[in-house]
Protein backbone atom coordinates (compact mmCIF):
# COMPACT_ATOMS: atom_id res chain seq x y z
CA UNK A 1 0.00 0.00 0.00
CA UNK A 2 1.25 3.33 -0.92
CA UNK A 3 1.95 6.58 1.46
CA UNK A 4 -0.89 8.16 -1.03
CA UNK A 5 -3.28 5.76 0.19
CA UNK A 6 -2.44 6.11 3.95
CA UNK A 7 -2.47 9.60 4.08
CA UNK A 8 -6.13 9.50 2.20
CA UNK A 9 -7.65 10.66 4.85
CA UNK A 10 -6.37 13.80 4.83
CA UNK A 11 -8.71 14.65 1.95
CA UNK A 12 -11.58 15.66 4.72
CA UNK A 13 -11.22 19.53 5.21
CA UNK A 14 -12.51 18.82 8.84
CA UNK A 15 -9.86 16.29 9.46
CA UNK A 16 -6.93 18.95 8.36
CA UNK A 17 -8.47 21.58 10.62
CA UNK A 18 -8.27 19.31 13.12
CA UNK A 19 -4.73 17.96 13.12
CA UNK A 20 -3.40 21.44 12.44
CA UNK A 21 -5.05 22.82 15.10
CA UNK A 22 -3.96 20.16 17.32
CA UNK A 23 -0.28 20.27 15.93
CA UNK A 24 0.09 23.92 17.14
CA UNK A 25 -1.66 23.57 20.65
CA UNK A 26 1.05 20.36 21.23
CA UNK A 27 3.74 22.51 20.04
CA UNK A 28 3.25 24.93 22.68
CA UNK A 29 1.80 22.49 25.38
CA UNK A 30 5.27 20.02 24.87
CA UNK A 31 7.14 23.41 26.18
CA UNK A 32 5.19 24.35 28.88
CA UNK A 33 5.97 21.88 31.08
CA UNK A 34 9.55 22.25 30.67
CA UNK A 35 9.28 25.84 30.92
CA UNK A 36 7.33 25.04 33.85
CA UNK A 37 9.34 23.45 35.76
CA UNK A 38 12.33 25.30 35.58
CA UNK A 39 10.15 28.28 36.12
CA UNK A 40 9.77 26.18 39.77
CA UNK A 41 13.45 25.57 40.24
CA UNK A 42 14.19 29.54 39.61
CA UNK A 43 11.99 30.44 42.40
CA UNK A 44 12.76 27.40 44.74
CA UNK A 45 14.96 24.90 43.80
CA UNK A 46 13.23 21.92 45.92
CA UNK A 47 11.67 19.08 44.27
CA UNK A 48 9.18 19.07 46.28
CA UNK A 49 8.00 22.45 45.15
CA UNK A 50 8.16 20.92 41.54
CA UNK A 51 5.64 18.51 42.45
CA UNK A 52 3.37 21.28 44.35
CA UNK A 53 2.98 23.02 41.39
CA UNK A 54 2.20 20.28 39.08
CA UNK A 55 -0.19 18.45 41.50
CA UNK A 56 -2.00 21.58 41.56
CA UNK A 57 -2.97 21.20 37.83
CA UNK A 58 -3.12 17.33 38.12
CA UNK A 59 -6.00 17.18 40.78
CA UNK A 60 -8.08 19.87 39.67
CA UNK A 61 -8.03 18.07 36.16
CA UNK A 62 -8.81 14.96 37.40
CA UNK A 63 -11.69 16.05 40.16
CA UNK A 64 -13.32 17.69 36.59
CA UNK A 65 -12.25 14.81 33.83
CA UNK A 66 -15.87 13.29 34.37
CA UNK A 67 -17.83 16.58 34.13
CA UNK A 68 -15.97 17.36 30.96
CA UNK A 69 -16.94 13.92 29.49
CA UNK A 70 -20.49 14.03 30.17
CA UNK A 71 -20.52 17.83 28.97
CA UNK A 72 -18.51 16.83 25.73
CA UNK A 73 -20.99 14.05 25.17
CA UNK A 74 -24.32 16.80 25.69
CA UNK A 75 -22.29 19.65 23.36
CA UNK A 76 -20.68 20.20 20.21
CA UNK A 77 -17.27 19.25 21.23
CA UNK A 78 -15.78 21.69 19.03
CA UNK A 79 -17.20 24.71 20.64
CA UNK A 80 -16.05 22.82 23.88
CA UNK A 81 -12.58 22.64 22.86
CA UNK A 82 -12.86 26.40 21.42
CA UNK A 83 -13.90 28.01 24.90
CA UNK A 84 -11.26 25.56 26.92
CA UNK A 85 -7.95 26.02 24.62
CA UNK A 86 -9.41 30.49 25.46
CA UNK A 87 -9.35 29.94 28.76
CA UNK A 88 -5.69 27.96 28.78
CA UNK A 89 -4.39 30.79 26.40
CA UNK A 90 -5.59 32.91 29.17
CA UNK A 91 -4.18 30.95 32.08
CA UNK A 92 -0.68 30.39 30.95
CA UNK A 93 -0.28 33.76 29.19
CA UNK A 94 -0.86 35.22 33.39
CA UNK A 95 1.78 32.83 34.21
CA UNK A 96 3.98 34.07 31.88
CA UNK A 97 3.39 37.78 32.55
CA UNK A 98 4.12 37.05 36.51
CA UNK A 99 7.54 34.74 35.39
CA UNK A 100 9.03 37.24 33.30
CA UNK A 101 8.41 40.22 35.13
CA UNK A 102 10.02 38.43 38.38
CA UNK A 103 7.26 38.74 40.62
CA UNK A 104 6.35 34.65 40.45
CA UNK A 105 5.77 32.85 43.09
CA UNK A 106 5.45 29.21 43.87
CA UNK A 107 1.50 29.52 45.37
CA UNK A 108 0.59 31.53 42.58
CA UNK A 109 1.87 29.36 39.23
CA UNK A 110 -0.24 26.48 41.34
CA UNK A 111 -3.40 29.01 41.22
CA UNK A 112 -2.75 29.24 37.53
CA UNK A 113 -1.96 25.55 37.09
CA UNK A 114 -4.76 24.59 38.69
CA UNK A 115 -6.80 26.89 36.32
CA UNK A 116 -5.11 25.41 33.36
CA UNK A 117 -5.91 21.64 34.83
CA UNK A 118 -9.81 22.36 34.87
CA UNK A 119 -9.65 23.61 31.32
CA UNK A 120 -7.75 20.53 30.16
CA UNK A 121 -10.44 18.18 31.72
CA UNK A 122 -12.63 18.97 29.51
CA UNK A 123 -10.07 18.77 26.31
CA UNK A 124 -9.47 15.46 26.71
CA UNK A 125 -13.17 13.84 26.56
CA UNK A 126 -14.09 15.96 23.80
CA UNK A 127 -10.70 15.64 21.54
CA UNK A 128 -11.19 11.62 22.10
CA UNK A 129 -14.81 12.37 20.36
CA UNK A 130 -13.97 14.72 16.88
CA UNK A 131 -12.18 12.51 14.95
CA UNK A 132 -14.84 9.37 15.07
CA UNK A 133 -17.38 12.08 14.47
CA UNK A 134 -15.77 12.83 10.78
CA UNK A 135 -14.31 9.90 9.44
CA UNK A 136 -16.08 6.59 8.86
CA UNK A 137 -14.87 3.59 11.12
CA UNK A 138 -12.52 1.89 8.12
CA UNK A 139 -10.69 5.49 8.05
CA UNK A 140 -10.35 5.58 11.79
CA UNK A 141 -6.81 3.84 12.49
CA UNK A 142 -5.42 6.01 9.54
CA UNK A 143 -6.46 9.51 10.73
CA UNK A 144 -5.15 8.45 15.01
CA UNK A 145 -2.23 7.80 12.94
CA UNK A 146 -2.00 10.62 11.09
CA UNK A 147 -2.87 12.40 13.67
CA UNK A 148 -0.47 10.96 16.40
CA UNK A 149 2.07 11.69 13.66
CA UNK A 150 1.67 15.67 13.76
CA UNK A 151 1.08 15.73 17.89
CA UNK A 152 4.65 13.85 17.42
CA UNK A 153 6.40 16.38 15.28
CA UNK A 154 4.60 19.02 17.48
CA UNK A 155 6.51 17.52 20.82
CA UNK A 156 10.07 17.18 19.33
CA UNK A 157 10.21 20.51 17.56
CA UNK A 158 8.40 21.81 21.07
CA UNK A 159 11.11 19.85 22.73
CA UNK A 160 13.97 21.11 21.27
CA UNK A 161 12.50 24.66 21.20
CA UNK A 162 11.96 24.72 24.65
CA UNK A 163 15.86 23.31 25.23
CA UNK A 164 17.04 26.94 23.80
CA UNK A 165 14.35 28.75 25.43
CA UNK A 166 14.73 27.92 29.10
CA UNK A 167 18.80 27.50 28.45
CA UNK A 168 19.37 30.68 26.88
CA UNK A 169 16.53 32.87 27.65
CA UNK A 170 13.73 32.77 30.43
CA UNK A 171 11.38 29.88 31.05
CA UNK A 172 8.50 32.97 30.95
CA UNK A 173 9.20 33.14 27.25
CA UNK A 174 8.34 29.28 26.41
CA UNK A 175 4.94 29.85 28.76
CA UNK A 176 4.16 32.79 26.45
CA UNK A 177 4.46 30.64 23.48
CA UNK A 178 2.29 27.96 24.65
CA UNK A 179 -0.84 30.86 25.38
CA UNK A 180 0.15 32.08 21.83
CA UNK A 181 -0.53 28.04 20.44
CA UNK A 182 -3.58 27.64 22.34
CA UNK A 183 -5.28 31.10 21.25
CA UNK A 184 -4.47 29.76 17.82
CA UNK A 185 -5.91 26.11 18.14
CA UNK A 186 -9.13 27.74 19.48
CA UNK A 187 -9.36 30.06 16.82
CA UNK A 188 -8.87 26.24 14.33
CA UNK A 189 -11.46 24.50 15.51
CA UNK A 190 -13.95 27.25 15.66
CA UNK A 191 -14.14 26.71 11.86
CA UNK A 192 -14.82 22.45 12.66
CA UNK A 193 -18.58 21.07 11.15
CA UNK A 194 -19.35 18.63 12.88
CA UNK A 195 -22.36 16.70 11.92
CA UNK A 196 -25.57 17.00 14.36
CA UNK A 197 -25.70 13.82 16.65
CA UNK A 198 -28.61 13.41 19.39
CA UNK A 199 -27.77 14.91 22.51
CA UNK A 200 -28.13 14.02 26.10
CA UNK A 201 -31.44 15.61 27.49
CA UNK A 202 -30.96 13.43 30.84
CA UNK A 203 -29.60 14.33 34.23
CA UNK A 204 -25.94 14.74 34.47
CA UNK A 205 -25.89 11.63 37.14
CA UNK A 206 -27.77 9.30 34.63
CA UNK A 207 -25.22 10.51 32.23
CA UNK A 208 -22.35 8.96 34.33
CA UNK A 209 -24.50 6.18 35.42
CA UNK A 210 -24.54 5.15 31.46
CA UNK A 211 -20.66 6.25 30.95
CA UNK A 212 -19.88 3.91 33.94
CA UNK A 213 -22.07 0.83 32.54
CA UNK A 214 -20.17 1.47 29.31
CA UNK A 215 -16.54 1.42 30.69
CA UNK A 216 -17.16 -1.36 33.45
CA UNK A 217 -18.83 -3.71 30.73
CA UNK A 218 -15.76 -4.14 28.93
CA UNK A 219 -13.01 -6.09 30.67
CA UNK A 220 -10.11 -4.61 28.31
CA UNK A 221 -11.16 -0.99 29.02
CA UNK A 222 -11.34 -0.97 32.62
CA UNK A 223 -8.04 -3.59 32.92
CA UNK A 224 -5.97 -1.07 30.83
CA UNK A 225 -7.38 1.89 32.68
CA UNK A 226 -6.61 0.23 36.21
CA UNK A 227 -2.51 -1.05 34.17
CA UNK A 228 -2.29 3.19 33.51
CA UNK A 229 -3.31 4.24 37.02
CA UNK A 230 -0.12 2.22 38.33
CA UNK A 231 2.42 3.40 34.88
CA UNK A 232 1.66 6.69 34.44
CA UNK A 233 1.60 7.75 38.20
CA UNK A 234 5.44 6.26 37.93
CA UNK A 235 6.35 7.96 34.46
CA UNK A 236 4.71 11.11 36.08
CA UNK A 237 7.17 10.78 38.95
CA UNK A 238 9.84 9.21 37.88
CA UNK A 239 10.15 11.23 34.33
CA UNK A 240 7.77 14.45 34.74
CA UNK A 241 9.26 15.43 37.77
CA UNK A 242 12.21 13.82 39.22
CA UNK A 243 13.59 14.12 35.69
CA UNK A 244 13.91 17.33 35.28
CA UNK A 245 15.42 17.71 38.86
CA UNK A 246 18.38 14.80 38.11
CA UNK A 247 18.95 16.66 34.65
CA UNK A 248 19.60 20.17 36.73
CA UNK A 249 22.01 18.59 39.09
CA UNK A 250 23.96 16.79 36.42
CA UNK A 251 23.75 16.98 32.29
CA UNK A 252 21.89 21.00 32.26
CA UNK A 253 18.59 22.15 31.31
CA UNK A 254 19.70 22.15 27.62
CA UNK A 255 20.41 18.72 27.59
CA UNK A 256 16.71 18.16 29.11
CA UNK A 257 15.32 20.22 26.41
CA UNK A 258 17.31 17.59 24.05
CA UNK A 259 16.00 14.75 26.06
CA UNK A 260 12.47 15.75 25.23
CA UNK A 261 13.28 16.88 21.41
CA UNK A 262 14.17 12.97 21.28
CA UNK A 263 11.04 11.56 23.23
CA UNK A 264 9.18 13.80 20.24
CA UNK A 265 11.53 11.65 17.56
CA UNK A 266 10.30 8.66 18.54
CA UNK A 267 6.89 9.35 18.58
CA UNK A 268 7.33 10.39 15.02
CA UNK A 269 9.12 7.04 14.27
CA UNK A 270 6.32 5.51 16.40
CA UNK A 271 3.39 7.47 14.32
CA UNK A 272 4.92 6.07 11.12
CA UNK A 273 5.55 2.78 12.08
CA UNK A 274 2.10 2.86 12.96
CA UNK A 275 0.59 4.33 9.87
CA UNK A 276 2.39 1.91 7.62
CA UNK A 277 1.89 -1.72 10.25
CA UNK A 278 -1.42 -1.03 10.90
CA UNK A 279 -1.81 -4.01 13.62
CA UNK A 280 -4.36 -6.94 13.87
CA UNK A 281 -4.03 -6.28 17.65
CA UNK A 282 -3.55 -2.35 18.67
CA UNK A 283 -3.75 -3.30 22.37
CA UNK A 284 -1.12 -6.41 22.45
CA UNK A 285 1.54 -4.20 20.68
CA UNK A 286 0.62 -1.04 22.55
CA UNK A 287 1.17 -2.94 25.71
CA UNK A 288 4.50 -4.34 24.97
CA UNK A 289 5.61 -0.62 24.08
CA UNK A 290 4.86 0.40 27.13
CA UNK A 291 7.87 -1.95 28.54
CA UNK A 292 10.71 0.55 26.90
CA UNK A 293 9.87 2.96 29.44
CA UNK A 294 11.74 1.06 32.31
CA UNK A 295 14.98 1.59 30.60
CA UNK A 296 14.56 5.10 30.59
CA UNK A 297 14.26 4.91 34.32
CA UNK A 298 17.25 2.98 35.08
CA UNK A 299 19.06 5.50 33.00
CA UNK A 300 18.05 8.30 34.58
CA UNK A 301 19.22 6.57 37.63
CA UNK A 302 22.72 5.07 36.73
CA UNK A 303 23.80 7.18 33.45
CA UNK A 304 22.66 10.37 33.67
CA UNK A 305 24.11 11.61 30.79
CA UNK A 306 22.45 13.68 27.35
CA UNK A 307 23.15 11.34 25.33
CA UNK A 308 22.46 8.54 27.07
CA UNK A 309 18.75 9.80 28.41
CA UNK A 310 17.93 10.92 25.09
CA UNK A 311 18.70 7.81 23.37
CA UNK A 312 16.01 5.94 25.66
CA UNK A 313 13.65 8.68 25.63
CA UNK A 314 13.83 8.31 21.60
CA UNK A 315 12.72 4.19 22.01
CA UNK A 316 10.44 5.19 25.05
CA UNK A 317 8.55 7.74 22.56
CA UNK A 318 7.94 4.81 20.03
CA UNK A 319 6.60 3.03 22.30
CA UNK A 320 4.18 5.55 23.66
CA UNK A 321 2.47 6.12 20.05
CA UNK A 322 2.33 2.68 19.29
CA UNK A 323 0.00 2.39 22.47
CA UNK A 324 -1.60 5.81 21.95
CA UNK A 325 -2.68 5.18 18.45
CA UNK A 326 -4.00 1.65 19.19
CA UNK A 327 -5.74 2.79 22.38
CA UNK A 328 -7.65 5.53 20.36
CA UNK A 329 -8.53 2.97 17.99
CA UNK A 330 -9.66 0.61 19.94
CA UNK A 331 -11.88 3.11 21.70
CA UNK A 332 -13.13 4.68 18.47
CA UNK A 333 -13.83 1.43 16.66
CA UNK A 334 -15.66 -0.15 19.43
CA UNK A 335 -17.37 1.78 21.69
CA UNK A 336 -20.48 3.43 20.21
CA UNK A 337 -20.28 7.22 19.70
CA UNK A 338 -22.55 9.06 21.71
CA UNK A 339 -20.97 7.53 25.01
CA UNK A 340 -16.89 7.68 23.97
CA UNK A 341 -16.60 11.32 25.81
CA UNK A 342 -17.91 9.91 28.79
CA UNK A 343 -16.36 6.82 28.19
CA UNK A 344 -13.22 8.27 27.49
CA UNK A 345 -13.50 10.22 31.10
CA UNK A 346 -13.49 7.64 33.17
CA UNK A 347 -10.61 5.88 31.21
CA UNK A 348 -8.73 9.78 31.85
CA UNK A 349 -9.91 9.84 35.54
CA UNK A 350 -8.39 6.05 36.17
CA UNK A 351 -5.66 7.00 34.42
CA UNK A 352 -4.44 9.91 35.91
CA UNK A 353 -6.00 9.53 39.55
CA UNK A 354 -3.14 8.70 40.71
CA UNK A 355 -0.57 11.10 39.21
CA UNK A 356 -0.53 13.75 42.00
CA UNK A 357 0.34 11.09 44.60
CA UNK A 358 3.65 10.58 42.60
CA UNK A 359 4.52 14.20 41.58
CA UNK A 360 3.92 14.76 45.57
CA UNK A 361 5.67 11.93 46.74
CA UNK A 362 8.83 11.68 44.86
CA UNK A 363 10.56 14.73 45.81
CA UNK A 364 9.93 13.36 50.01
CA UNK A 365 10.85 9.79 48.65
CA UNK A 366 14.18 10.87 46.81
CA UNK A 367 15.14 13.39 49.46
CA UNK A 368 14.81 10.11 52.00
CA UNK A 369 16.31 7.04 49.94
CA UNK A 370 18.05 8.86 46.89
CA UNK A 371 16.65 9.76 43.21
CA UNK A 372 18.80 6.45 42.34
CA UNK A 373 16.85 4.32 43.92
CA UNK A 374 13.24 6.14 43.41
CA UNK A 375 13.70 5.65 39.58
CA UNK A 376 15.29 1.58 40.03
CA UNK A 377 12.32 0.69 42.14
CA UNK A 378 9.87 2.80 39.78
CA UNK A 379 11.31 0.84 36.81
CA UNK A 380 10.82 -2.75 38.19
CA UNK A 381 7.21 -1.80 39.25
CA UNK A 382 6.35 -0.23 35.72
CA UNK A 383 7.47 -3.80 33.77
CA UNK A 384 5.63 -5.66 36.33
CA UNK A 385 2.00 -4.40 35.74
CA UNK A 386 2.88 -4.29 32.23
CA UNK A 387 3.51 -7.94 32.10
CA UNK A 388 0.32 -8.39 34.03
CA UNK A 389 -1.40 -6.72 31.87
CA UNK A 390 -0.74 -8.25 29.04
CA UNK A 391 -1.62 -11.66 30.51
CA UNK A 392 -5.68 -10.60 30.63
CA UNK A 393 -7.13 -12.15 27.71
CA UNK A 394 -9.61 -9.72 26.44
CA UNK A 395 -6.43 -6.99 26.12
CA UNK A 396 -4.50 -9.38 24.82
CA UNK A 397 -7.16 -10.75 21.70
CA UNK A 398 -8.56 -7.48 21.22
CA UNK A 399 -8.57 -7.21 17.43
CA UNK A 400 -9.11 -4.17 15.42
CA UNK A 401 -12.14 -3.89 12.88
CA UNK A 402 -12.37 -2.95 9.61
CA UNK A 403 -15.88 -2.32 8.81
Amino acid sequence: MSWRSDLAVLRHRDVRIFVTARFVSLLGSSIAPIALVFAVLDVSDKASAVGLVLAARSIPNVVFLLIGGVISDRLPRHLVLVVANTVSALTQALAAGLVLSGHAQIWQLAAIEAANGIAAAFVMPAMTGILPSIVDRAELPQANAVSGFARSVAMIGGGAVAGVIVGFTSPGIGLLVDALTFGSAALLLSRLTLPRIERATTSVLHDLRVGWAEFVSRQWVWVVVVSFLITNMIFTACYATLGPVIADDTFGRVGWGAVSACFGAGLIAGGILMIRVKPRYPLRIGMLGMLVSAPMFVCLALAPYTWAVAAMAFVVGIGFDMFGIGWETALGQHIPLDKLSRVASYDMLGSFIANPIGQLAVGYLAAVLSAKVVELYGAALHVLVVLLTLLVPSVWRLQRSND
